[in-house]
Formats: C-alpha cells, structure tokens, sequence
C-alpha cells in the first residue's frame, strides 16, 4: 500500500526539475539587457515612426544616383580648312586621317602641327580611295578628322552638379531647336551664368557635333549636355525634384523680369525660332515667359534669346 501511495504522489506532482541541457538559461535571463534604447530606435513608438517618414523625405529630395547618359555617333570632320577650324577651337579628336602624297602646303602643314602639339591625336596615312569611301565621296581635300562619339550625361547628373556646388539648379532645356550652332552658343551662355547643363531630346534635335563643340567656344568640355528620349517626361522628372519649369514664349503670361521663380531652382525651356515651344512640352511648363522687346521684333533667336534669361536669373542670384 504504502508502495502505490508514492508511485500515485509522484504522478500528481507538479513540481518540475531542471532539464538535461539548459545551459545556464536561467542565470542569463536575469541578466541585464543595457541601456533603453531612444525613443526614436524603438519599433512602434510615435518618435520613431516621426523619424522614419523624415527619413523619407531626405531620400525623396536627394537627386537619383549617376548613372550616365546615352552616347552619340563618331564623326567625321572633313577638308582642310573644316579640320584646321575644328583643331584650332578644341573639338576632340581621335584620328587624322592624311592622304598619301598629299600637297604639303601651308594649311596642311598647320594642321599637323595642330594635332601632333595636342599628343593624343593618331596620325594615320591613306590611300585616295580609302578616303573617298571613308567619306561617302566628300571632297575632303586630303583631310579627314575623326571625332569621338560625344558623352551625354544622365539628367540626374545636372542636379547632382547643383548639390556638388551647393547651389540651386540652373538647367536649359531645348524643344526642336535643330541648329548645332545654336545650340553651341547656349552651352557657352549656360557656362557663362552659372548654369549646371543642357536639356536637349533624341529626335528632331541638335546634338554635340563638331559644329556644336566650336560654337560652344570650349565650354562644352565643362558644362554637360543630357539627350532624353522624352523631353516632357524629363521635364516632369525635375518637378518632382523641386524645380520650376519656365516655358519661353511670344505670347508668354508672365515677362522675364517679373517672375520671381527665377530665383529658385529652375529649369529654362527654349522653343525653336519658327514653332516655338511644342504643345505637351509647352503644357507641362508651370509659367510661360516672354521677352519685352520694345524694338518690335516678333522672334529671337535661340541662342539670343537664351542669354537674356540666363542673365537675368545670373542678375537675381548674384
């Protein structure tokens, strides 16, 4: 009797033992867990959840990372004075091509000096027809330049330039302007104010050409050119970044010196001399400005009309 008295004490019991291979699990739970955590740090609490969304916000502000533009074609600058020009004003270059048994007058010899004075530039002799088919026929006089295709910057780039520098944003964004020396002369007044690159579209558009590098006077090695596949997407692309779209228009609301925007981050939207801004790009622009021109003239051109604005926002900032 007493035997089964214990066997049914000892199946009533709710006292537990230590189990095989607990390690010390108690000893470390009385242990200290450290300093309480911010409130800020702490899942769930108001402050945390405060510092979560202005961490947001910063991401929403900082400008999309580098990640570079498309790049254009190589091309070929040709005949002796076009390749003398193109040498003397800076135009970047690969190769000169020579033609065997060239006349070695003046010019020529002007032109190689030009390019071996620069050391970057390959020297290559070549038979007449080697040229004539390297030029589609062109009368290349004996002469042919190649240049590289021209590196065109990610749109983000230009605002990554900005916030390098500290500044607000200064963009010119071209719509149908189709004159590679307008364009050269828009970089050199975006350079010349301040300005942190140049907006032009894939399509019906200048590009950097040769033409392009020598009206930009140099400067197109130090102010960046963006191609976009879609000007108007773009355009909405730095809206969101905080810019203003500025449209310049004969029949603009606003004049250049009335619109204090010009003071803030801006992008400046030039249309071309005959059409003017495009209607989707002209309807995404948050205020359309025009130029007084007390003279009457009913048209500026482009690269003209540039320079007025650039000086004037120059003018505001400085």
């Amino acid at each position: 009797m007493a035997g089964n008295s214990q066997r049914r004490n000892r199946r009533t019991s709710n006292k537990k033992g230590a189990q095989v291979g607990s390690g010390g699990q108690r000893r470390r739970g009385l242990e200290g867990k450290g300093p309480t955590p911010p409130a800020s740090a702490r899942k769930g609490h108001k402050k945390n959840r405060v510092a979560n969304a202005q961490a947001k916000q910063a991401a929403a502000r900082r400008p999309a990372p580098r990640r570079g533009g498309v790049k254009g074609t190589s091309e070929m600058v040709v005949g002796r004075n076009p390749v003398y020009e193109a040498l003397r004003d800076g135009v970047p270059a690969v190769t000169l091509y020579v033609q065997q048994y060239i006349d070695n007058d003046e010019r020529v010899r002007d032109v190689l000096k030009l390019a071996g004075d620069r050391g970057t530039i390959n020297l290559m002799e070549a038979p007449r027809p080697e040229l004539d088919r390297m030029t589609n026929g062109l009368n290349h006089q004996g002469l042919v330049l190649q240049v590289p295709p021209y590196e065109y910057a990610h749109p983000d780039d230009l605002l990554v330039a900005a916030q390098d520098n500290h500044e607000d944003p200064l963009i010119v964004a071209l719509d149908g302007v189709t004159d590679p020396r307008n364009l050269g002369a828009i970089v050199r007044s975006v350079s010349a104010f301040g300005g942190h690159g140049v907006v032009v579209p894939e399509r019906r558009a200048a590009g950097m050409t040769a033409g392009a590098w020598k009206s930009s006077a140099g400067t197109a090695a130090r102010t960046p050119v963006s191609r976009v596949t879609n000007l108007t997407r773009a355009l909405e692309g730095y809206q969101k970044a905080g810019l203003t779209v500025v449209g310049l228009a004969a029949d603009g609301e606003h004049t250049v010196e009335d619109l204090e925007e010009l003071a803030g981050p801006v992008v400046i939207v030039i249309g071309s001399e005959g059409k003017g801004l495009g209607r989707l790009v002209g309807e995404t622009c948050d205020y359309r400005v025009r130029i007084s021109m007390p003279g009457g003239a009913e048209s500026l051109n482009a690269g003209v009309a540039a320079g007025i604005v650039l000086y004037e926002v120059a003018r505001r900032r400085g």
